[in-house]
């Protein structure tokens, strides 16, 4: 499935007020489904983290891991913000991809 990437502040202020929230030790999703038939995402990380070499870290794992998820998505379209947390740079992709699919289980965007 096609995915583009969020930008703009107002969409992760929308997804934080609106959206469904999954949490796990790891990474925290936000998903509100959409009419577009494309997965819109963003990735947030904070200074808790850690050092920007860190964040970047925690940045690349999720994306990888929900990049991996992606290509088994329904044809259902949704926006997405993942919140990264202090133990996402210590953890592993495939870990994170996990907690991702349960995620997107739960939501109802994986068959």
């Amino acid at each position: 499935m096609e995915s583009l990437k969020l930008n703009l502040n107002k969409d992760f202020r929308r997804l934080y007020a609106r959206g469904h929230s999954y949490v796990h030790p790891a990474v925290v999703s936000y998903i509100i489904p959409n009419n577009r038939k494309i997965i819109r995402y963003g990735i947030t990380t904070g200074k808790k983290i850690g050092s920007a070499v860190m964040r970047n870290r925690a940045r690349r794992l999720i994306e990888a891991a929900a990049r991996e998820c992606f290509k088994n998505m329904n044809s259902r379209g949704a926006d997405i913000v993942f919140v990264a947390r202090s133990r996402t740079v210590s953890v592993k992709s495939t870990d994170i991809k996990i907690a991702l699919e349960q995620h997107f289980k739960a939501e109802g965007l994986l068959p």
